[in-house]
């Protein structure tokens, strides 16, 4: 990898052997291996059996995670936060364990889309609970640095699943937490299944 990040220097009309880029190539190798350790990550390995069986059927919020990720088309930088809550149906997950979930996919090339879908996803198998949701906002330096060059643009990506897809009534009373500020992360709240 050093040799190939030498090579790039080269293309971009760097020199390499000078003084403040001699030991680029070793940084970049190991900036970009932290940066993408999510590929060698085992989920499981990362929950470590934190899934217990609880008697709890009301709203389980993690908000303002934040998140680090590189852009899969550009190699450049988007973060910002994630705001997750599930519905518990037999088990809870502990709490510490979201935001390594969170770290797990977003430290792999990624598209916004992707990355919010998979958690969600994770969640969902992993203690089937009656729903999950998870809302990530980014600020994506791909926009902010080239291209359309709009530093104070956001991208706001969501997924719904069952009861959050279903009931309008839940899906809200999710979207009205996360929008608090000061609420506190790993906030419950009631769970109300029934649309109306």
């Amino acid at each position: 990898m050093q040799d190939l990040i030498r090579q790039l220097l080269s293309q971009l009309g760097e020199d390499p052997t000078r003084e403040g880029l001699v030991d680029t190539p070793r940084r970049m190798e190991v900036s970009l291996k932290f940066l993408t350790s999510g590929y060698q990550a085992d989920v499981d390995k990362v929950l470590n059996n934190a899934l217990f069986t609880v008697d709890y059927s009301e709203m389980v919020i993690v908000k303002d995670i934040d998140f680090f990720s590189m852009c899969e088309h550009h190699l450049l930088p988007f973060f910002g936060k994630c705001h997750v809550a599930y519905i518990p149906s037999t088990r809870v997950i502990g709490l510490s364990k979201i935001p390594r979930l969170v770290d797990v996919f977003s430290r792999r090339l990624q598209v916004q889309e992707r990355l919010t879908n998979q958690i969600a996803r994770t969640i969902q198998e992993k203690i089937e609970p009656l729903g999950v949701a998870v809302v990530m906002e980014a600020t994506h330096l791909c926009m902010a640095m080239r291209g359309v060059e709009k530093q104070r643009s956001s991208a706001v990506t969501s997924a719904m699943l069952g009861a959050f897809r279903n009931s309008s009534r839940t899906r809200m009373e999710f979207l009205e937490l996360i929008n608090q500020r000061g609420a506190m992360t790993g906030a419950v709240t009631n769970f109300h299944p029934v649309e109306e």
